[in-house]
């Protein structure tokens, strides 16, 4: 128990601190107050570029800090050795494309990336076109909707009861949803799941389909909505119905939104991070490339490994990112 000895010493310490941050804030404040006085007073051809620094100003100078600058670093990072200190040239990326631990990162990266967004989208898209023709279609999508809200975190540890295995003896009861369940079927000894290579990384990419999914159902109910009801209907006296109405007419009218809902996933699976630490900390080759990033950084210490393998995951999301607005502009064209 803390004496009132201990608690001067610590407010002896807390108040300097708090009071650089009163002031900080204070500072902050008084520069705002004026920046708006003047644009108050402003008048003329200044009125339209003040306003525009003004409003604009603040989110500039926080994505230079904290985006711009980070980046940069990191990228001269990359050229230095372990602990930053000599320059190494390209060694650390040759090392991320010719070490075989490596390798195996790398290939089930691009695994996630092909096999988790064509499903989510495609999983989203079948189920916006199931819900669309029901009653009480609110309720439906709110429950689909619903692993959105929870972190990939949450969503890895209720995954995580569903994997959980125990050997199948007498006397022992499965806990593990899934094991319980392929028991029943008729398998009598199911494998430790999380072990199970290379099916592991798939039982992991359950999980992000799982949340994904609401996501993209959402959307595409919507873009399917905006289709054109005398367009649907000129088809289906032309002699199209089911399938064929929607191939030919539903899907190329939204293949515009099905394409920003792809790149849109694949962009949260190459950052995916929380779902493989919590699962299996990237053991039993599962690992992704933003965990080994982690792992060569703060785990094993090799800012140099790390900065390489970041540069590369941000080489790889910011072609999407390029594409995904393009897209979006082109969407927004056509309404």
């Amino acid at each position: 128990m803390r004496t009132s000895t201990d608690w001067n010493t610590v407010l002896q310490d807390a108040l300097p601190k708090f009071g650089v941050a009163a002031t900080a804030i204070i500072v902050f404040f008084g520069i705002l107050l004026l920046v708006f006085l003047a644009a108050g007073y402003a008048t003329g051809k200044i009125v339209r570029p003040l306003t525009i620094a003004i409003l604009l100003g603040p989110a500039f100078v926080l994505l230079i800090i904290g985006l711009v600058i980070p980046a940069i670093r990191t990228v001269g990072l990359s050229f230095f050795d372990s602990n930053s200190i000599n320059f190494v040239g390209t060694a650390n990326y040759k090392y991320a494309f010719t070490d075989p631990d490596i390798h195996r990162v790398l290939i089930n990266t691009a695994v996630w990336i092909i096999v988790t967004p064509i499903l989510a989208t495609a999983l989203g898209l079948f189920l916006a076109l199931l819900i669309d023709k029901m009653k009480h279609e609110s309720i439906a999508k709110s429950l689909i909707f619903l692993p959105m809200a929870i972190s990939f975190v949450g969503a890895s540890i209720i995954w995580k009861f569903v994997y959980t295995w125990r050997e199948n003896v007498p006397g022992v009861n499965q806990i593990g949803l899934l094991s319980q369940v392929v028991i029943w079927l008729g398998w009598k000894n199911p494998p430790n799941w999380i072990l199970w290579e290379p099916w592991n990384t798939f039982l992991l990419m359950v999980i992000m389909i799982w949340v994904q999914t609401g996501f993209a159902m959402v959307v595409l109910s919507a873009a399917i909505k905006n289709v054109p009801g005398d367009v649907l209907e000129a088809a289906s006296l032309d002699g199209a119905t089911g399938f064929s109405l929607f191939r030919k007419i539903t899907l190329p009218m939204v293949r515009g939104t099905v394409i920003v809902v792809l790149t849109t996933i694949m962009i949260a699976v190459l950052k995916i991070f929380d779902i493989v630490a919590t699962m299996t900390g990237g053991n039993y080759s599962t690992s992704v490339l933003s965990n080994e990033m982690y792992t060569q950084t703060f785990v094993q210490g090799d800012a140099g490994h790390g900065a390489a393998l970041a540069t590369i995951l941000f080489a790889c999301v910011i072609p999407l990112v390029v594409y995904n607005v393009v897209q979006l502009r082109k969407e927004r064209a056509n309404r």
